[in-house]
């Protein structure tokens, strides 16, 4: 969708949440949902993570109100999620417990060489017999399998990044990591993910 257009699109669809349109609201709650998820299972636990994201629709109802578009929609509820996620933690006296130690995982390590470079790069196909993997939808629920077994620090920074589009800068602040440990997460994600892919097309297993 044209930059533009996609803009218009999301400034009628908060006219209509203000005015308390309840199909707007649904169409929101479809769009938006499964980012809003991804944060908050950046800070909690699956079932705690859901909860929040009920709550934080609950309070949309009203915040809307108050939107005064100095971010995307997207951002502003992702925001909404992070700070009540934040919350939580602090009354439970709980923190986020991320290591960024080391850039590499253990199992990864021997592909890449001292200058953290892919000494071994994935060796991923782009040719017809890909695209048939992609159109019969088995690399496709492969993928799946494999976001969902990445550590919820890791699925949370590459789905914002990737998949819901936002800035490396709005990504920081909404999970309260800094530049370099962004960077980490998604480093770590994107070699696993590489690898599965590359896997997947040599020996169709997933």
């Amino acid at each position: 969708m044209d930059t533009a257009v996609q803009k218009d699109s999301e400034y009628a669809l908060i006219e209509a949440l203000q005015q308390g349109d309840a199909s707007a609201y649904e169409k929101a709650v479809r769009a938006y949902s499964s980012g809003m998820l991804a944060v908050a299972r950046f800070y909690l636990e699956p079932s705690s993570a859901e909860e929040i994201v009920q709550d934080c629709w609950v309070t949309v109802i009203d915040a809307i109100q108050k939107f005064e578009g100095r971010s995307g929609l997207k951002t502003w509820l992702h925001r909404i999620v992070a700070n009540r996620c934040k919350n939580k933690l602090r009354s439970n006296k709980r923190e986020v417990i991320t290591d960024f130690s080391e850039l590499l995982d253990p199992e990864l390590a021997e592909r890449f060489n001292a200058s953290r470079r892919w000494d071994q790069p994935p060796r991923l196909r782009f040719d017809e017999s890909a695209d048939v993997l992609l159109e019969n939808g088995a690399l496709s629920d492969c993928l799946d399998k494999h976001l969902s077994a990445l550590p919820e620090t890791q699925r949370s920074a590459l789905m914002l990044y990737e998949a819901h589009q936002h800035t490396s800068e709005d990504v920081c602040n909404i999970l309260d990591v800094s530049a370099s440990n962004l960077r980490v997460l998604l480093h770590r994600a994107r070699q696993k993910i590489f690898l599965m892919v590359e896997t997947f097309q040599e020996s169709g297993e997933c």
